[in-house]
């Protein structure tokens, strides 16, 4: 019954401009019409990372809830975790339009939103709402016209701290120009030694250490790889989130679409992110936290995510062709797979192709 009620739910919203459609679907989480698809508690599931429990390794990664308006929703439909934002301090309006586009033959999406969001004021507003429990991350960003953008990273720590579970440091957005920048080694050294100066100083304050992640692009040089990883582990950084959308568009389908710009996500995004992930993994070693996103679409891409060195898991864009029960069934798959193999815990499987991924050239 949930199989055709998403169904038809998908075909309505293919009705719609995909900017549209996203604001319905938002709508219609905060007005409860989701039915709850969430999978039965599995402690094989279950793990700590970056001193965080989490009850299924399956998040809603940063560019959905831009706002902060569903994260509970989000949680309450099969997610362990989620994330919001990104978010500036100021609010801005993003990108001309149209500048979300659906590449239905390829079960992929090109975004170039450019951190449209309402600011910090708004979503902080709605997150001290929240549950202090719920398990949400705030994905940070720079303001497009910040005169001070590394300032602006700092700001985003101590603006959501009291509310945040952890958080993500965005450098690696393709739609805000020079944003990438900053995943150059003195760039990043000086951003992570201000962030991490803040979040400590935070923590001083209050009590609680709030775990910082960075978030990286797939479309990294191996020189790249080495810089990123040499400074992560310099400043003791508390994970790696790999990664988010890429610039290349090889083997899609619907060449047309493929012309515009911005960031590809979907299915296409698996193996170079995967790749990506794998590699880094080998870099850092096999204790620091990474959460694997990109082109995950089921139990089994999740699993090869994880098989390739990460410690969870995010989704995003496969959602919109696969429906809210998604998250629910990749759980579910998960639970049947510690099953089928007679595993102990789902981290079990991790690292075991490792050298397959890192070795990929894609």
């Amino acid at each position: 019954m949930i199989g055709q009620l998403e169904h038809l739910a998908r075909r309505g919203l293919f009705l719609f401009d995909p900017e549209a459609a996203h604001g319905l679907s938002i709508k219609a989480l905060k007005s409860g019409l989701v039915p709850s698809c969430a999978a039965p508690a599995d402690p094989r599931l279950g793990q700590t990372v970056a001193g965080l429990v989490f009850s299924n390794p399956i998040g809603m990664a940063a560019g959905y809830d831009k706002n902060a308006e569903v994260p509970e929703a989000l949680l309450k439909i099969g997610f362990g975790f989620t994330e919001i934002g990104t978010v500036t301090p100021r609010p801005q309006p993003g990108n001309d339009k149209p500048r979300l586009f659906r590449l239905v033959e390829d079960d992929a999406v090109i975004n170039r939103l450019g951190f449209n969001n309402e600011g910090h004021g708004a979503a902080l507003a709605r997150l001290k709402a929240c549950s202090r429990e719920a398990l949400i991350g705030v994905n940070i960003g720079a303001n497009k016209d910040s005169a001070d953008r590394i300032a602006d990273y700092v700001t985003g720590i101590r603006t959501f701290y009291a509310v945040a579970r952890y958080f993500t440091a965005n450098i690696s957005s393709p739609n805000t120009p020079g944003l990438r920048d900053l995943q150059a080694r003195e760039s990043l050294s000086a951003l992570l030694s201000a962030v991490l100066a803040a979040r400590d100083d935070e923590a001083r304050k209050g009590g609680r250490q709030v775990p910082v992640f960075l978030k990286i692009a797939p479309d990294l040089t191996e020189e790249g790889m080495d810089d990123i990883a040499a400074e992560v582990l310099a400043h003791g950084l508390d994970g790696l989130i790999v990664s988010n959308t890429t610039l290349s568009r090889e083997g899609l389908k619907d060449r047309r679409q493929a012309n515009e710009a911005g960031g590809l996500s979907g299915k296409p995004l698996f193996e170079k992110s995967t790749a990506v992930l794998a590699r880094m993994r080998k870099r850092v070693g096999p204790h620091l936290p990474i959460i694997g996103v990109g082109g995950v679409c089921s139990a089994e891409t999740a699993a090869e995510k994880i098989r390739a060195g990460a410690d969870l898991v995010q989704l995003y864009s496969c959602m919109v062709y696969e429906g809210p029960g998604l998250p629910g069934r990749i759980v579910r798959g998960l639970s049947a797979l510690c099953e089928r193999e007679k595993l102990a815990s789902i981290r079990d499987i991790r690292d075991s192709r490792l050298d397959y991924w890192s070795g990929r050239n894609v």
